[in-house]
This record gives C-alpha cells, sequence and structure tokens, in this order.
C-alpha cells in the first residue's frame, strides 16, 4: 500500500532549515550554470541572493502562519494553494523592488515565476519522496521482521502462563487474554499517525502486565510519570518495542531479574522518555537491539524532522534509551 501523500510540518526548525539550504544550494547551481568561468560564479550568486532571499524568508513566514489551513486541505490543493502563494509572493516583491529601490536592471517577471515554480515543484517533490522513504508503509518490511521477532517467543510464553492460570485463576487469565487481544490488535493495525501518549502507555502496562505473569518477581517496573504530559502526541509503538528490548536483552538473561525504570516528564516544550534496563556485557542477548531503534528513528524524523532525537548509552551496569520529542498537544483532548 502507497502512503498517503501529506505536507511536511510547515512550522518544524527541521523542514525550515532543509528548505533554507536546499534553495540556496539550487541557487548555487544556477548561478554556475549562468557563468562563464570561475570568477563571475560570485556576483551572479550574489545578484541571485538579493533577489531570492526576500521572497524566501516572506515564503517560510506565511506558510508558518498557513500550516493549520495546509493541514486540513487534501494534499493536491494544499500543493495548489503554495504554488498560487508562491506566485503572489514573488509578484509583489517584484513590482515592490522596483517601484521602491528603482531596480530597473531585474530579469522580465516571467522569468521569475518560472523559477519560482521551478524552485517550489522541487522542494514540494522533495519533502514528498523524503516521506514515502521514511514512511512507515514504505518500511512495513522492517517492521514485519521486527514484529515477526517479537511475536513468536512471547505469543507463545504468554500462552502457557495463561493456560497454567486457567484452573487455579480464571479471572486474571481472561484479563491476560484480553491484554493479549488489545496488544496484537495496535501490532496489526495501520500505525501512520500521532497518538496521545496516555494511550502509548496505556498500551505498555498492559504489555507489562503480560510479561509479569511468566517472569514474576523477576520483573520489577519503576514509573517516573507524576510530570508527564498525558495529552503530548508521539507516533504509536515507540515505547513499547523499547520495553520489549528492555525485557528480552536485560531481564530475560538474568536469573534473578532485574529494574525496568520509565521517566517521562515535559520541559521547554520537549518530552523527554528516558527507558533504563539492566545491562551485562557478556550477554549474547544484546545482538539484534538496534532494529528498534532504527525503526523508531526513522518514524521520529518521519513526524518531527530535526526537532526529534534518539541517544542510547551503556552505563556501568544498566542501559538507557532517551528519546526527546517536541511537545504537541493533542487538541482533540
Amino acid at each position: 500500500m502507497q502512503p498517503t501523500a501529506r505536507l511536511p510540518d510547515l512550522r518544524n526548525l527541521g523542514v525550515s532549515l532543509r528548505i533554507l539550504l536546499l534553495t540556496n544550494l539550487m541557487a548555487l547551481i544556477a548561478a554556475i550554470l549562468r557563468s562563464g568561468n570561475l570568477d563571475e560564479i560570485l556576483p551572479a550568486l550574489a545578484e541571485l541572493s538579493a533577489a531570492l532571499q526576500p521572497i524566501l524568508l516572506l515564503s517560510l513566514l506565511l506558510l508558518y502562519v498557513c500550516q493549520p489551513v495546509l493541514k486540513r486541505l487534501p494534499y493536491r490543493w494544499s500543493v495548489l494553494v503554495i504554488l498560487a502563494l508562491e506566485l503572489l509572493i514573488t509578484s509583489l516583491s517584484y513590482y515592490f523592488a522596483i517601484s521602491i529601490f528603482g531596480l530597473d536592471s531585474m530579469p522580465p517577471l516571467s522569468h521569475s515565476l518560472i523559477l519560482t515554480l521551478v524552485i517550489t515543484g522541487i522542494l514540494i517533490g522533495y519533502f514528498n519522496l523524503r516521506q514515502r522513504a521514511l514512511s512507515p508503509a514504505v518500511t512495513e518490511a522492517r517492521l514485519q521482521a521486527l514484529q515477526a521477532r517479537i511475536r513468536p517467543h512471547f505469543l507463545f510464553n504468554c500462552i502457557n502462563a495463561v493456560i497454567s492460570m486457567l484452573r487455579s485463576d480464571p479471572k486474571r487469565a481472561e484479563a491476560a487474554l484480553m491484554d493479549m487481544a488489545d496488544l496484537f490488535r495496535v501490532l496489526m493495525a495501520d500505525n501512520r499517525d500521532l497518538v496521545p501518549l496516555a494511550q502509548e502507555l496505556a498500551l505498555c502496562r498492559q504489555y507489562l502486565a503480560l510479561e509479569k505473569i511468566r517472569l514474576d518477581e523477576r520483573l520489577a517496573v519503576v514509573w517516573k510519570i507524576d510530570n508527564m504530559p498525558p495529552d503530548a502526541m508521539i507516533p504509536p509503538l515507540v515505547l513499547q518495542p523499547l520495553l520489549e528490548n528492555a525485557v528480552y536483552h536485560g531481564i530475560e538473561p538474568m536469573p534473578e531479574g532485574g529494574e525496568i525504570t520509565i521517566n517521562i516528564y515535559a520541559s521547554h516544550d520537549q518530552v523527554h522518555l528516558l527507558l533504563t534496563n539492566p545491562y551485562r556485557k557478556q550477554s549474547e542477548h544484546h545482538n539484534g537491539n538496534k532494529m528498534a531503534l532504527t525503526n523508531i528513528r526513522e518514524r521520529l524524523a518521519l513526524h518531527f524532522d530535526a526537532e526529534a532525537q534518539l541517544t542510547s548509552k551503556i552505563l556501568e551496569d544498566s542501559y538507557q534509551v532517551h528519546i526527546v520529542i517536541p511537545y504537541h498537544r493533542n487538541k482533540a483532548a
């Protein structure tokens, strides 16, 4: 299934930086093509930049303001609106430069409009291709590989644990089966859109409840979520795969078990998610941990670009994953 095309977040700092860099790169290429020799490149670039930078900055400002409206429009209509806005800004800038500054040596308006359409079209095409490259629909094979690794050992262990409880504690067995159904329903769903952090946390609690059945006292979980913003929007299945890794790589290799710490808080318009689990160098379970981290990085880049980051580090006797994302509130709440 092809991912649905959509505009990038035009209020995202990373998106704005990409627009600035790509536009100036195209200006440099145009200056090189217009120049007969190396000595003419810098003057040509300066001339292009003088005309381009005001239009570029005005465009970024206007797109920032219009982002909520553009987001609600169908993709094709939003592209047409952006093209119309860029042509309008270029035309106004052109006449402003002639009437106010008396720049009679400027190229014809038609040339400026064509250049605007070409640059805008290239930028829209770039972000479309980037979205497709990072889209969960395109990385579905990697997601399925990850989930295929998760499901067999986890599923069979859970089934065995439920079977063992059917006679001794049927109500607990029923609750476990409902948690399993909810968990696998989410794993199989189309997880493209952001979800409230509270919803992701509920899924994590269901997963840990299932793991607690089979690991019992070997698994201890510490929740530090007093300062957690429940309305923060995050990509789905960000925390749960990390918890899966923490159990598989950190708890299971240790006969005595261990403790997983989940610390979530908001600070300076950012949401921090820290997950810490035990670590032993000699354990062979740590192989294969990179797949989940790589997938999560790709989805964070898709939704938040440069404003999100994922880091991991090995401490003295623990392994820590730290995710930082911008605090986008759930407007439906």
